[in-house]
């Protein structure tokens, strides 16, 4: 799966400061100048290559990127023992879920991956960790007397007609409908879908910005979309749509009735099973979750540091402010995801 970026000038003004940013780093050994690795990613160049770059000036070592729009596993297997690729890089859990499971990646025992990722957002075997979370979040039209929200209210009859999401089978929506399964059962989430059908303003279809056009222009008056989406509009601008639509909106911590967490979902990546350069794929993903990598991931794409400690962008901190996330493992969410796609067709959720 990709994803739109709509960060390139960001992304642009943070490669700029990136030197600055190792000068905690320093003191690390340097490698070998012809040392390098590959990279399989899914994730479009605009939104790593601040942290490549930084990456390859700390450590020597040469990235060679490779995106992959579509059909990753299917690569690296035909490709088979022969592949090149060293560190496989993707986003949702489910992707990622697919290369553990189509046996295309290996594990990876490090202390500064167990210690940087809390237990949840990681393989209990290692094949895999997240990088950076993106938070399933409520936008909501400001004049709203909200200030918390639990998922399962999207159902309620009072939002009738009020309520705007994309379709119900894009992987952000079927890996929340996987989590309720998880929290309360298949039978739960089904109510849960048909409500939410029911209180539909518009059919379930475009993007997470388009819910907060919709909010803007009257359709609707709550959605749910991405937390990092609300960075991107925010910091648009000044008389653009895109900045018209994120200052229409206010956004809400949504968390599920039975705990006091905000689904995520991750970016990750994962150790390719025939790594030719392993240790340099380790180093990597290791280098991913350092400080100074976690607040390129916050200032590059407002997504949320996997690691703790970590500041915010400051539009996503005084937008929406300190996330505390589902303490489900994201795997255990994932193992619901066929389920919750067969749900979304149950019920004609898209239709």
């Amino acid at each position: 799966m990709t994803e739109r970026s709509g960060a390139q000038p960001r992304a642009a003004r943070a490669l700029i400061g990136v030197t600055t940013a190792w000068l905690a780093l320093t003191a690390l050994p340097a490698h070998a100048a012809n040392d390098e690795l590959t990279l399989y990613t899914t994730r479009e160049a605009v939104l790593i290559q601040p942290l490549i770059s930084a990456f390859s000036a700390q450590s020597n070592i040469k990235v060679n990127t490779v995106f992959v729009k579509d059909g990753l596993l299917e690569r690296v297997k035909a490709e088979g023992a022969r592949s090149p690729a060293d560190v496989l890089m993707t986003v949702d859990i489910g992707a990622l879920m697919d290369l553990v499971d189509g046996g295309v990646t290996q594990p990876v025992k490090s202390p500064a991956l167990e210690s940087a990722i809390p237990a949840n957002l990681r393989g209990v075997d290692g094949q895999w960790f997240s990088l950076s979370l993106r938070a399933r979040v409520l936008y909501a039209d400001k004049a709203q007397p909200l200030t918390s929200f639990r998922y399962e209210d999207l159902a309620n009859p009072k939002y009738k007609g009020k309520v705007c999401i994309r379709a119900g089978q894009h992987p952000y929506n079927t890996a929340l409908v996987a989590a309720l399964i998880a929290h309360d059962g298949e039978a739960k989430a089904e109510q849960w879908l048909r409500g939410v059908k029911s209180n539909l303003a518009r059919k379930a279809t475009g993007g997470d910005r388009d819910v907060a056009r919709d909010i803007l222009g009257g359709i609707c008056d709550v959605g749910l979309a991405n937390s990092y989406y609300v960075g991107q509009m925010k910091s648009s601008k000044e008389g653009t749509d895109a900045r018209k639509w994120g200052d229409a909106i206010k956004v809400v911590r949504p968390t599920f009735a039975k705990n006091s967490g905000t689904h995520v979902n991750i970016s990750g990546a994962a150790v390719a099973k025939n790594a030719p350069q392993r240790a340099n794929a380790v180093k990597l993903l290791e280098f991913l979750v350092s400080e100074p990598a976690q607040a390129l991931y916050a200032q590059t794409n407002y997504e949320y540091p996997v690691r703790k400690g970590v500041a915010l962008d400051p539009i996503i901190a005084s937008s929406i402010g300190e996330l505390k996330t589902d303490p489900l493992p994201v795997a255990e969410i994932a193992k619901y995801r066929k389920q919750a796609s067969a749900l979304v067709d149950k019920v004609g959720f898209d239709q």
